[in-house]
Parts: C-alpha cells; structure tokens; sequence
C-alpha cells in the first residue's frame, strides 16, 4: 500500500502478521525487498510487521531536493505512516541509516517507541571535523553518481570495505541484491547523500545516556567498525543488550538471516 504524506509525496509500505508492532527502517540504498522474504515472514510469525521504503527508495516517490532527505523529515515520515495505521507505539528495528533515524526516534520521540534494535548503526560522527569531511566525500560520491549513472555508482558502493563479507555469499545472493540497488534513481540516491549523510546529521552520542527504551544492539562479527561502535554504544545506553553475530558484516540480515531473526525474535525487552 502506499500512504502519502504531508506534501503529497508517497511511500510505500507493507503490512503482514499480526501481534506487537514492528517497524522495519531500511539503509541507505535498500529497500522493503532488501530484508529478504525469509526475514520478514520470520518476523511477521510474531509481529505486526511495518516495513517502510524510504523517500527516493524502492517503490516511494522521489524527490530531488536534499532538504526532503533530512533527518527531521524522514522522522516525520516514519511517524506519519504509524498514524496513518493508527499505531501509538511499535518496535523500531533500524539498519544502518535506518538506525541513525531509530535513534533520532529515541532521542526526540521516544514515546512512540516500545522498544529499539539498532544493526550496524551509529549516533553519528562526533566532531565537526569528522562531519565536515564526510560531508566533502559524500558530496563528490553524489556528484559522481549523477555523472556515472547508477551501475557504476552501485559498483563502488557495493565494492567498499564496509561489504566486503558479502562476497563469500552466494553469487545469486549477490546478484540478486545488486539488480535491487540497480532499481533506485541516481537523483534519488544523491539528494539522500547531501540531505541525510552521516556528514549531515547532529551527533546523538551525547544524548544515548538519556535514552529509556530497551534497546538491542547487533553487530556482525567481522565488522570491526561498528563492531566498536555498538561496543561505545553499549556503555552509554542504560540497560541496553548487544549480541555480536557471528559469520556476518555489516549487513547481518543478509550475510546470517537465522542469526539475525533468532536474535530479534528472541529480544524480551525490560525497561532499563
């Protein structure tokens, strides 16, 4: 189904099982499709669940202004759509971008929020230097992509360390995933990474020990980077639970899926 939102913009969105609310938020690049068949009738066995293609992703409308990609925007989107099925409160399970803007839902929004698992995500970069450069890489990576076109840019991307564990998945496992890339739209991609690149965001670091949500923190074993990450993470957010899985990078729900689904089916959230 598609729910349009405030400026007429529509995204689309895909309800199936029955139960507690699960809200899926997908990464950059991906889409509804991109957390597999498998997971998302796994998790509907147990929840209602809510999965979500973003702004300028899969099936939604695109638009070609940045500002439309901010952080606030895509919170109200999310919010909009739980309204629109008048859900007061769910799970929110965000994947890497998908979990800058599950934080941002603790942080400015917690009451809509019954529980948190963040994959492979990050509060954000720390110091304005660190944003200010991200900030120079991402704007070159768009103006690349809107120059090369996206079999090029979907190259790069999937090409980078940060995914470099998917290569020992089998060749259909990727290819299959790659056509998925291949489906969005360079403008799309590009006024995301100006609009909403880790460059881009507030640094939530300071406010995760403010956080009172049960929270699930997974990182794949072989991602050291946000491996670390989760670990910081784990310290500053009161009561939180991190399960490191094993075989697996940063894109857990690809690389081990039975891991991944034991992992979040079996989160018993208590408050913190």
């Amino acid at each position: 189904m598609f729910v349009t939102m405030r400026d007429g913009l529509r995204l689309h969105v895909r309800v199936q099982g029955t139960g507690e609310p699960l809200l899926l938020i997908h990464g950059f690049t991906g889409s509804i499709e991109a957390w597999g068949e498998g997971s998302l009738s796994g998790l509907a066995q147990a929840y209602q669940v809510v999965a979500v293609d973003l702004v300028g992703h899969g099936e939604s409308d695109v638009s070609p202004d940045p500002a439309r990609y901010g952080m606030d925007e895509m919170l109200m989107d999310i919010l909009q759509v739980l309204d629109s099925m008048s859900i007061d409160r769910a799970r929110w399970l965000g994947y890497s971008m998908g979990g800058r803007i599950a934080i941002a839902g603790a942080v400015r929004n917690a009451s809509r929020i019954s529980s948190l698992v963040l994959e492979s995500a990050s509060p954000g970069l720390a110091t304005e230097g660190e944003r200010r450069a991200r900030r120079r890489a991402d704007e070159a990576l768009a103006e690349g992509l809107l120059r090369g076109g996206m079999e090029e840019f979907v190259d790069h991307w999937m090409g980078l360390p940060l995914f470099a564990t998917q290569g020992k998945l089998p060749p259909g496992i990727v290819a299959a995933h790659r056509e998925r890339r291949l489906r969005n739209r360079p403008e799309a991609l590009a006024a995301c990474l100006r609009g909403f690149g880790t460059g881009v965001q507030p640094s939530f670091w300071d406010a995760l020990s403010a956080i009172e949500l049960p929270t699930l923190l997974l990182a794949g074993e072989e991602d050291r980077k946000f491996t670390e990450i989760a670990l910081r993470m784990a310290d500053l957010i009161p009561g939180s639970t991190l399960r490191l899985i094993p075989r697996a990078g940063h894109t857990i729900h690809l690389e081990n899926p039975f891991a991944w689904l034991a992992a979040v089916r079996t989160f018993e959230p208590s408050q913190p």
